[in-house]
């Protein structure tokens, strides 16, 4: 499918609208930075607890940041999801396990103090486990004569708790009397079950993540690491392929879209996490594809062209692949932003990162990639002038060196 053909578009001469862009994005994203600290890390990097809370109505977020300010010794984070699913994000920072096992217990007394009923000592059976809603059904099940074993209450329990986690609840029970579509609970059973339990207005057994401030540091360092290392592999690759000034044109284009796209992280105070770090290294690698097209392109017409100036075998290039770019670029482009919509927030920085990459890393391989190269193969070029015949005026002596356009060969 061919969706320019004999295009004869001026690239490089509209290169400085888009070098100054990025140069603006670039000082906007880095003064973030340094306001902030550097980027607004996840869990997984800065150590700490997040714990996902759902509750059954329109989560109350002032309130809850209020009762968890007063009650934890630093401020948590509060951050809620899609409005469809009524969670909430609950996270704190902690020096050491013990802190962040406190903080834990801090919030899951906190949420039972402020969202949940007078109980007058009952179970929640929202927020229980299998193995306390059977030690608390044992007893007034055999006072009911409920006639139940061990064996039939743990299986009794389980299909309980099971209802209660599968969708449309998805781990809230709204009324006590929906169990009597569970399999096994009699009108016997459910009358032991309003007894003995209640049902608060939340679900705190969502997900908890925990992870040590020591591994956080770890995960953060190997991370830097990866990218780097991702970048230097890069630029050995295509010093090797092509010529230094290629290798160098282009990892200094993909380092540029990399640092704009965190810059974008820290302008719009998202979190970076491991995926946006698998977004980054994928950006990495996407960029880069689409920069060894161009320049492999570039090299092939550098062949057919010995007499035709750089910039106008890039030019040339460039509208060459100008198809294959928009097709490939513009296809990644439209899933990233569906991700982006409707993937959720467990894709929503990942799908952030991607987009941002995508539209930076486009642009880059044309705008910033190859003006770089010509800049390099001109400075060559000066050097490698024809030195003048004495005696001669106006004669010049062929130079040995091979120049830029030939050397790609």
């Amino acid at each position: 499918m061919e969706l320019f053909r004999n295009t004869n578009y001026d690239f490089l001469g509209k290169k400085w609208p888009f070098i100054i862009a990025s140069l603006i994005l670039t000082a906007a994203g880095l003064i973030s930075l340094v306001i902030k600290g550097g980027p607004r890390y996840g869990i997984e990097f800065k150590g700490g607890m997040l714990m996902t809370v759902k509750f059954l109505g329109t989560p109350p977020l002032d309130e809850l940041r209020s009762a968890l300010d007063k009650a934890l010794p630093s401020a948590p984070t509060v951050q809620s999801f899609e409005a469809a699913t009524n969670e909430v994000a609950i996270g704190t920072e902690g020096a050491d396990d013990l802190t962040l096992a406190k903080n834990q217990k801090i919030v899951l007394d906190t949420l039972k103090a402020h969202f949940s009923q007078p109980n007058n000592g009952k179970l929640d059976l929202n927020n229980t486990s299998t193995a306390v809603l059977v030690d608390r059904l044992r007893a007034p099940m055999q006072r009911a004569g409920a006639g139940l074993s061990d064996d039939q209450l743990q299986k009794l329990s389980q299909a309980i708790l099971d209802y209660r986690n599968t969708p449309p609840q998805s781990g809230l029970i709204a009324n006590l009397d929906d169990l009597s579509k569970v399999p096994g609970v009699t009108p016997q059973v459910l009358n032991v079950i309003k007894q003995e339990c209640y049902l608060a207005s939340y679900s705190a057994l969502r997900g908890t993540e925990v992870v040590g401030p020591k591994v956080g540091a770890d995960l953060r360092r190997q991370a830097v690491y990866a990218t780097m290392l991702a970048l230097a592999g890069m630029l050995a690759y295509i010093w090797f392929r092509f010529e230094w000034m290629y290798g160098l044109g282009a990892v200094i284009a993909v380092f540029h879209d990399t640092i704009i796209t965190i810059g974008m992280f820290s302008l719009f105070n998202k979190e970076m996490d491991l995926t946006v770090i698998a977004a980054l290294l994928t950006l990495v690698g996407y960029s880069m594809n689409d920069t060894i097209v161009i320049f492999d392109r570039i090299r092939e017409n550098l062949k057919m062209n010995l007499r035709m100036p750089l910039e106008s075998i890039m030019n040339l290039s460039v509208n060459q692949t100008l198809g294959r770019t928009v097709m490939t670029s513009g296809l990644t482009f439209l899933t990233c932003i569906a991700l982006f919509m409707f993937g959720g927030p467990v894709l929503h920085g990942f799908s952030f990162a991607l987009v941002c990459g995508i539209i930076v890393g486009t642009y880059s391989s044309v705008f910033i990639a190859s003006p770089i190269v010509l800049y390099f193969g001109d400075v060559m070029e000066r050097r490698r002038k024809p030195a003048v015949v004495p005696g001669g005026a106006g004669r010049v002596k062929s130079p040995d060196a091979k120049s830029p356009a030939k050397a790609a060969k």
